[in-house]
């Protein structure tokens, strides 16, 4: 099923009801687009995710990345009402705790009210760096989260120029070039001419439309993988 949006203002909160799927390309794009349109209006966004039936890498990374922009407007991001599917995604991608999502619309539009401290309000710089590369910003805003939640110092980028230049300034261990740059011999031959201590790590061409949970399993073993090897 495709996404249908529903969008009803109550009092200074919004609330977007969501049924069907979220997932890279258009459904996305639609999300992205009808929370750019209520936001000119208030940043308190709550989503109704009782009828998502289905969210992929992408579609995770479009909820991250909003959640960033409200928090980074002063605003916020509340979940509420969610699915067993989504429940099982942001729990297998170490993600409930960043969202802390409510039981009912309710609850979600009196949370406003509170403040809450997360893990991510209090994370400490970690020891290991790591750089991601990508086109896409939903995807850096996921593989940063997710990443983070996994104990490590993030630094994310759409541009190779940056890419190397963090390589060279940061000195983290891992490059994480995304599915944007799947088979892009050019990335890593640059990132080794000045960098030649970083490892690089490519992810598939199909990550983002993968099921959020295996494919975010898949990463993190990888990354601690090559880490430790």
């Amino acid at each position: 099923m495709q996404l249908t949006l529903q969008s009803q203002t109550l009092g200074d909160v919004v609330v977007v009801r969501c049924q069907g799927r979220i997932v890279s390309g258009e459904e996305a794009r639609l999300l992205q687009d009808e929370i750019d349109k209520l936001t000119k209006l208030t940043k308190s966004v709550v989503l109704n995710l009782g009828e998502v039936t289905y969210v992929d890498s992408g579609g995770l990374g479009a909820l991250v990345r909003i959640f960033g922009a409200l928090r980074a407007a002063r605003g916020d991001l509340k979940l509420c009402q969610l699915s067993p599917f989504v429940e099982q995604v942001l729990g297998a991608t170490n993600l409930l705790k960043v969202f802390q999502p409510c039981a009912s619309e309710k609850e979600a539009m009196e949370a406003f009210s509170v403040h809450r401290v997360t893990a991510q309000d209090t994370a400490q710089p970690a020891a290991t760096r790591i750089v991601c590369l990508d086109s896409s910003l939903d995807v850096l805003a996921y593989l940063k989260l997710l990443l983070q939640r996994s104990g490590y110092e993030v630094f994310t980028t759409r541009y190779l120029s940056d890419a190397v230049a963090l390589a060279v300034g940061t000195k983290p261990r891992l490059l994480v070039c995304g599915p944007a740059l799947h088979g892009n011999d050019s990335v890593a031959e640059k990132v080794r001419q000045s960098a030649p201590a970083v490892q690089l790590l490519h992810l598939p061409a199909d990550f983002s439309t993968s099921e959020a949970d295996q494919a975010s399993r898949h990463l993190v073993d990888r990354v601690r993988s090559l880490l430790t090897s």
